[in-house]
């Protein structure tokens, strides 16, 4: 390819709102706040134990994710491992989260998301055995407010691995209830395979819709209102935590693996869900 060439199709490709990112993946940019990619910006110690992740978005919300040891008994305990180029992610890495997280030191970066924004996030996982302290909640992200009524938005896996997604708008403190919508599928991730998980809440300060896909980014495998609080005051970002849970680090946490973790501050359209969807399946060899 000559370089006139090549130039136009790098215009083409920011007109049309993506950009190129490797050989096998389009990433759409518009309202991309976080990109974490187990390929870039991993930084961890002679043991493969990770102490930061960088956020590779273009207009970054914060930016890294960092160990987090407040309240744990043992120093270092909460870093997820590094995994390098699996033959079964297409030679791409992965992090092993066993009860770990990763930590957005912002209080604020993330609230616009539940109050009207609505959102998009994209999540290659691998999930493993649960552990079950707390019965359904073995949560792979989270940005929960660490008391009152804990608003914020979450997603995560049941005992059996079946998957849910969630807002919760500070109105009421029940777990699961009509201002804290339990989004679940009954779907069951299998221990040995990488799945495509997706969520989506529509854009609005009244009733809203959120959507939890898998696999599939043109159906939604469960969908359920949301009623939006326009005062709630959601709180730092976790990976592998449902929130920054220092009285009790890792009890709400999932076991499994986290390759790509993409989260957008709009709800993406279907058009646009369906085409990053399949560029992340084939960048990281996902069936459905």
């Amino acid at each position: 390819m000559n370089k006139i060439a090549f130039i136009l199709l790098l215009l083409g490709s920011v007109l049309c709102g993506f950009v190129l990112v490797d050989s096998s993946a389009k990433i759409l940019q518009k309202g991309l706040i976080v990109d974490l990619d187990a390929d870039k910006g991993v930084v961890a110690n002679n043991d493969n134990r990770v102490e930061k992740w960088i956020n590779q978005a273009s207009t970054p919300a914060v930016k890294e994710f960092v160990k987090r040891d407040e309240g744990r008994k043992v120093k270092g305990s909460g870093m997820p491992s590094l995994k390098n180029k699996l033959s079964e992610l297409n030679g791409h890495n992965t992090i092993v989260f066993n009860k770990q997280e990763l930590v957005a030191h912002d209080e604020d970066a993330f609230d616009h998301l539940l109050t009207g924004n609505g959102y998009t996030w994209f999540c290659v996982l691998k999930a493993g055995k649960q552990s079950g302290e707390l019965k359904d909640v073995n949560s792979f992200f989270g940005n929960l407010k660490n008391g009152e009524n804990y608003e914020g938005i979450w997603g995560g896996l049941n005992d059996n691995n079946s998957i849910w997604m969630g807002s919760r708008n500070g109105v009421t403190f029940g777990r699961w209830d009509n201002n804290n919508p339990h989004v679940t599928a009954s779907a069951i991730l299998e221990q040995d395979k990488y799945y495509l998980l997706m969520g989506r809440m529509g854009k609005g300060t009244d009733t809203v819709m959120l959507s939890l896909y898998l696999n599939n980014g043109i159906l939604p495998v469960v969908t359920q209102p949301f009623p939006v609080n326009k005062m709630a005051n959601s709180s730092k970002l976790s990976i592998g935590q449902e929130r920054d849970a220092i009285e009790h680090p890792g009890t709400e946490s999932f076991i499994g693996e986290i390759s790509r973790f993409l989260l957008y501050d709009r709800p993406l359209s279907d058009q646009e869900l369906n085409k990053t969807a399949k560029g992340l399946k084939k960048t990281y060899s996902i069936l459905d």
